[in-house]
């Protein structure tokens, strides 16, 4: 057999979570909370069972379901969208963004990839036989390198992937960022795949610019949500994903034949939940308590914090101060030897380029992270 993906092994969140088990290490690395989710919504979920609803939703999800994010769109983000045609419940938001490029791609077609970028996007695109243009962000700040961008485009770019908030570094777009892809997509057969899972959670007063807001990106558009990051749920595998009528008919195209449908006693506890608004809205100052309270406690170790996170739930870190291994290696150490794990930011990148840094999760308990450093004052 010949590999689609040849120089693809076990992904690194799977290897750092499985170290950390071994090792009774503190798993900072992978992105899911440790603290229980809703009552209230596992109450639903039980109930949804118990009434019923465990045969197949309708392939593109449950109408009420659908209903409610397009309220929760307009309310957002001033963004009409038809629940019937534009909207599709999906498992995961990693599936969407998969089903997404699936749709579109042929052989031979470019992607523009941003890195750092989520451990997905290169592979997504080679399965489909394209060709993944990977454009690093500008270190330190990690904004975007729009002239680059601009000159990478040709008459085989097919699609644009954009992240934000970002995963791993944190970057939020702003509004001239959006107006830049803006223009350069203007007129374009170019698509965008917007992965937006971190949605909810943006800090120090920054507002999140998703392409629903912009008429003009949003008619090119496959746009990725996530309940997991929402809700606290990341075992759920459950998302969604919005695109004009036209696109969306395409997207249902392979949907049907991937999965089908999702899991229904969840869509309709969703359903129900979403009309807490309280329970997104507060996303943001949740988070950023949780940011604040890692960073302070943090600042006294030999750890280089370039950027404060700007959104997400992650936080990247310089040991360069420490010693002068590989990023890995450095988390591999960090792991079996003091305790904590953490993500290399080398698997962002396709070459595995190294900047000495490391991606911390601070979605967990505030008990869990002090205990971290706790462990960490070992390397004062």
């Amino acid at each position: 057999m010949n590999s689609k993906l040849p120089n693809i092994g076990t992904n690194i969140f799977s290897v750092m979570s499985a170290l950390a088990k071994e090792h009774n290490a503190i798993n900072l690395s992978q992105g899911f909370p440790d603290y229980p989710i809703s009552n209230e919504l596992i109450d639903s979920v039980t109930m949804a069972m118990k009434e019923g609803f465990n045969q197949y939703a309708p392939m593109i999800g449950l109408p009420e379901l659908r209903n409610a994010l397009a309220n929760k769109i307009q309310k957002l983000y001033q963004a009409s969208i038809d629940a019937e045609t534009e909207i599709t419940i999906t498992p995961g938001g990693t599936y969407s963004i998969y089903t997404s490029l699936t749709t579109i791609l042929e052989a031979g077609d470019e992607v523009i990839v941003l890195e750092p970028a989520y451990d997905s996007y290169v592979p997504n695109i080679e399965t489909n036989g394209a060709k993944a243009i990977c454009i690093p962000l500008l270190y330190p700040t990690y904004c975007i390198d729009w002239e680059k961008v601009k000159s990478s485009i040709n008459e085989k770019t097919k699609a644009i992937i954009i992240n934000t908030p970002h995963n791993p570094t944190g970057y939020v777009w702003t509004k001239e960022d959006m107006s830049r892809l803006d223009e350069l997509t203007k007129n374009t057969s170019i698509y965008i795949i917007s992965d937006e899972v971190y949605e909810h959670i943006t800090f120090d007063g920054r507002q999140h610019e998703s392409v629903l807001k912009y008429p003009n990106l949003f008619k090119r558009s496959f746009v990725t949500f996530s309940f997991g990051k929402v809700f606290h749920t990341t075992g759920w595998k459950m998302g969604y994903c919005v695109a004009p009528e036209n696109l969306m008919k395409e997207f249902r195209k392979i949907h049907q034949f991937i999965c089908f449908t999702c899991n229904t006693p969840m869509q309709v506890a969703l359903a129900k939940f979403l009309a807490n608004e309280n329970e997104y809205l507060s996303l943001s100052s949740f988070f950023q308590k949780k940011r604040d309270l890692f960073l302070e406690n943090i600042k006294d170790l030999p750890f280089t914090i370039h950027e404060k996170a700007k959104g997400s739930y992650f936080q990247l870190a310089s040991y360069e101060k420490i010693n002068d291994m590989g990023d890995k290696d450095f988390a591999i150490w960090l792991t079996k030897q003091i305790g904590v794990a953490v993500i290399p930011v080398s698997a962002f990148y396709h070459n595995g380029k190294d900047d000495k840094l490391i991606r911390f999760c601070f979605a967990k308990k505030d008990e869990t992270l002090l205990e971290a450093v706790e462990k960490m004052r070992k390397l004062i």
